[in-house]
């Protein structure tokens, strides 16, 4: 679904993203993981078209997106969730979904006429019964909890019905409840299956338990990759990242 190949990105002396090369199948669901300064945010900036490589391909089935504009990335497939959710925050729910949806077709005129278009509005509440909005639909988008406003950003992305989500740090800011509520939407999006998913994620608990697959970061390289297991007994990863549990220490 998704390859990246060779890809490198520098600022001035500082490389990014350094030789990366990573496949992420149709419907699989990935985690890319490493310290602060690892590269993680400018990789997904890349995917995404924000920022454009100094090299190296991003192929998503098969054709290179490189160099293509974000909005054109957009509609060949590939949404975004922010670490800082990016919200329309005077509008509703329900307003904020039929923009994103109308946008793209240079229809935004239309978003609160008398008559909106009923496909927009019934492909925004398919998203808002996906991601427990529903009740939601006519708040203002910047009243909503930190939590909603999460899962609101996610229904951006999700209501153009992406091949590829990324999230960036989908817990980020939540407490024990609210944490636990969006790893469980997560996970059920996926697993209703025809959405290739890749989160970046600092709850190791929640890495470990929901990931196919586990790519390791580390100073812009690709310090390892694996299964759960694989990456938690991974000395390298221990050593650069995960650290030496408390009770193992001497």
């Amino acid at each position: 679904m998704l390859r990246v190949e060779n890809i490198r990105k520098a600022f001035g002396g500082v490389v990014a993203t350094n030789d990366l090369t990573m496949h992420f199948p149709k419907d699989s669901l990935t985690a890319v993981i490493g310290p602060n300064g690892a590269g993680k945010t400018t990789f997904f900036n890349q995917i995404s078209g924000a920022l454009r490589p100094d090299s190296g391909r991003i192929l998503l089935e098969g054709k290179d997106i490189v160099g293509l504009p974000p909005t054109e990335i957009v509609r060949l497939g590939i949404g975004r969730a922010f670490q800082v959710s990016r919200l329309f925050k005077s509008m509703t729910v329900e307003e904020s979904l039929r923009g994103a949806l109308l946008s793209p077709l240079g229809k935004s005129l239309r978003m609160t006429g008398r008559f909106p278009l009923k496909e927009t509005r019934d492909r925004a509440y398919e998203v808002m019964d996906q991601l427990g909005l529903t009740q939601s639909a006519n708040i203002i988008s910047g009243n909503l909890s930190h939590g909603d406003q999460k899962l609101l950003d996610m229904a951006l992305a999700l209501v153009l019905q992406p091949k590829v989500l990324l999230l960036d740090e989908p817990v980020a800011g939540m407490g024990p409840e609210e944490r636990e509520q969006m790893i469980e939407t997560v996970f059920a999006l996926w697993k209703k299956g025809g959405l290739t998913l890749i989160l970046i994620e600092h709850d190791m608990e929640i890495v470990f338990r929901i990931s196919q697959h586990i790519y390791v970061l580390s100073y812009g390289r690709l310090l390892a990759q694996g299964t759960a297991d694989e990456v938690r007994h991974n000395p390298q990863v221990i050593e650069a990242y995960l650290g030496t549990p408390k009770e193992e220490v001497a």
